[in-house]
């Protein structure tokens, strides 16, 4: 579990200012107060699930107001606070995220026909400021990491609610590790036989090809470094659970048949020594035909770039191979986060953040248009619009 410290120390690598830990420090104590006697389902102390949302932000690197937006996620929509104590405390910053996630928070969803208008009433307010999407995203998170504590009706809900809004959302704003482990707790909940047979496929798979990954990996660094490419990271790594679910069903595909289990990643210093790399890869081994993509010419409407290669191994293995840079790691680990992590000295601005957010993000503009005309669209039609032309993988 979590503790405020951990959270502190999390935030320390990046946040430097003694003023704004100060901040930090007095929202978690409001939080404390006011939490104070509640209790999750699992019987923990209410307040460890805003330290746990606020520690998910700090590793995105958000700001202090993102932080304290965190903590103070729930304290108006479970406690005697109000926004006005809020904005008062903290400023207008903090308490517009806070009214943002709470407006979210008590969107009710007990009615099949009022679900396009919960989904609509959720888009709407995320549109208004890109952090209040994350921390939803965070609360959801923690949320499905202790959801077996819920009822089973809810459990159900809550699963095909994420896979529905909250998965798409991190995949569109490149969270990748966060949405990797949405899906595949959310297909726990739906699907456990299907989640624990992949799993066991997976496992089984890492321990046969482990040996050979270990190879792969060794043979690779031996011929990068004969010709001459001495700054790189080698790294393994498996396709998630809910990913590999997909293939099998949605493409009936059989799981010896699906390629791309095992991975290798190597990151780089420069864009040019990516393709040196590939060509090197290529030279060595057998490439697999129409595996080939290239999505540093050609980045992921969520900025994702990389290299990516299926190779054939002298010992029969098939690999995924994928190459990058640092910086197109670091923008693959925190999507939209690693372009405006909090950097101290620079001067915020909420206006200009949404701006370039939504130049770099064609989606997110789009969504901030579609918000512009919620007074004339009918509520299922803008859901249908966004889930089919923005959350659409």
């Amino acid at each position: 579990m979590v503790t405020y410290d951990d959270l502190v120390a999390q935030a320390s690598t990046y946040i430097h200012k003694k003023t704004d830990l100060k901040r930090i420090g007095e929202a978690y104590n409001l939080a404390f107060l006011k939490h104070d006697g509640q209790f999750r389902r699992s019987g923990d102390p209410y307040i460890t699930h805003p330290v746990e949302v606020a520690h998910i932000i700090a590793e995105l690197h958000g700001g202090p107001n993102t932080i304290i937006a965190a903590l103070l996620h729930d304290v108006v929509e479970d406690t005697d606070t109000t926004l006005e104590e809020i904005e008062k405390l903290f400023g207008d910053d903090v308490k517009d995220m806070v009214d943002g996630v709470t407006k979210i928070s008590q969107i009710s969803f007990k009615s099949e026909i009022s679900q396009a208008e919960n989904h609509q009433k959720m888009l709407l307010a995320m549109s208004k400021d890109i952090r209040v999407i994350l921390i939803k995203i965070a609360d959801r998170l923690h949320n499905m990491r202790t959801i077996e504590f819920q009822p089973h009706e809810k459990r159900i809900r809550t699963a095909n609610e994420t896979l529905d809004i909250y998965a798409p959302l991190a995949h569109r704003l490149g969270l990748f590790k966060i949405k990797a482990e949405l899906e595949d707790r959310s297909l726990k909940v739906l699907n456990p036989p299907y989640f624990y047979r992949i799993q066991n496929l997976v496992s089984q798979e890492e321990k046969i090809h482990e040996k050979s990954v270990e190879l792969m990996i060794e043979t690779i660094k031996n011929y990068l470094t004969e010709n001459k490419i001495n700054k790189f990271e080698l790294s393994g790594r498996t396709k998630s659970v809910y990913s590999i679910y997909k293939k099998m069903v949605h493409q009936q595909r059989a799981f010896e048949d699906i390629y791309d289990i095992l991975a290798i990643r190597i990151i780089v210093d420069k864009i040019e020594t990516c393709y040196q790399v590939l060509g090197i890869i290529h030279a060595h081994f057998v490439p697999i035909p129409k595996r080939f993509k290239d999505y540093i010419a050609v980045p992921k409407p969520n900025l994702y770039q990389s290299l990516h290669t299926t190779v054939l191994a002298d010992n029969g293995s098939i690999f995924e191979i994928q190459i990058r840079t640092k910086e197109m790691d670091r923008i693959a680990e925190y999507g939209v986060a690693a372009h405006w992590a909090y950097k101290e000295g620079k001067t915020y601005s909420k206006e200009r953040e949404q701006f370039e957010i939504a130049e770099k993000l064609k989606w997110y503009g789009e969504l901030l248009k579609m918000s512009e005309d919620e007074e004339s669209s009918d509520a299922s039609e803008f859901v249908t619009a966004v889930k089919e032309d923005i959350l659409s993988a």
